[in-house]
């Protein structure tokens, strides 16, 4: 039952809530208008491209002040947020971005499994731990390094993807100049490091001492994730000398997550299910 008198106040707030939004219209063209600067020019200057693509349209769902500046106030914040995810995305230098919507965690070992999801939250970054992931061409392991990275870049980390030889190569080229202090820092500032390929090739002697200066002033101040094929006994044919390789493990180990991805390779199953696809066909 709906009495007169509770009619009517709704009515009283309808009225007051069309005549604050009336005035606010009417001062918001005046000031436009008295304004030296247009109020466009305003949002420009101070970087709201949200605000001043919105502000007119939201102005007319008739809602109070406070509420019109708090929904203006929310898109503007939502989209910079949703630009640094995508800043940081780029700055990362993803050779594909992959995520873990299209993982099949089913292909591989179930302790991995529990493993890697384990570490979605992020909370290894945010210890300073390093993860290692070993196992065969294929298997998977820079598809979860990459989709890692990927849920620390949304999480407004700063993120690096390299293969080791590349990393490798920029140290010795910014050596044989004078900005090998300046590449340092620049490695050393990414809360996430992603050190693909280890094993592939061989470092030379210098890459592998550079290697081992940078990863030592990470050691327990920022986290690494490293993809390797090989076992760790036999990471001397990739950094040679076997004292500094035993003194690189003993830190590069130390407390990390150790994943094991056992299994097929994937992309050797999805070439044999085209090659029958077009079999039968």
């Amino acid at each position: 039952m709906s009495y007169p008198f509770v009619r009517e106040k709704e009515k009283t707030l309808n009225r007051y809530n069309y005549f604050v939004t009336y005035i606010m219209t009417i001062q918001l063209r005046i000031l436009q208008e008295s304004l030296p600067y247009p109020l466009e020019s305003n949002l420009k200057e101070l970087r709201l491209p949200s605000m001043l693509r919105n502000y007119e349209k939201i102005l007319s769902q008739n809602q109070g002040p406070d509420e019109y500046l708090l929904e203006l106030t929310m898109l503007e914040l939502e989209e910079r947020t949703t630009r640094k995810q995508i800043n940081r995305i780029r700055e990362a230098k993803f050779p594909i971005v992959k995520t873990f919507d299209n993982f099949d965690f089913s292909a591989i070992d179930p302790e991995a499994s529990r493993q890697i999801k384990g570490l979605m939250s992020g909370d290894y970054i945010n210890a300073g731990l390093n993860v290692i992931f070993i196992g065969g061409s294929g298997t998977g392991k820079t598809h979860v390094a990459t989709s890692l990275a990927y849920e620390a870049c949304k999480a407004g980390k700063k993120v690096r993807f390299i293969t080791i030889c590349s990393l490798a190569n920029k140290l010795i080229e910014a050596g044989e100049g004078s900005g090998l202090e300046r590449v340092m820092e620049k490695f050393a500032r990414y809360e996430l490091l992603i050190i693909d390929e280890v094993g592939y090739t061989p470092l030379s002697k210098q890459g592998a001492e550079l290697l081992f200066q940078l990863f030592s002033g990470r050691h327990e101040k920022a986290s690494m994730i490293f993809t390797t094929n090989l076992p760790f006994q036999e990471w001397t044919q990739v950094f040679g000398e076997a004292n500094l390789t035993v003194a690189l493990l003993d830190r590069v180990t130390h407390k990390a997550p150790v994943i094991k991805m056992i299994g097929e390779s994937y992309r050797f199953k999805e070439s044999l299910k085209k090659h029958k696809t077009i079999a039968k066909g």
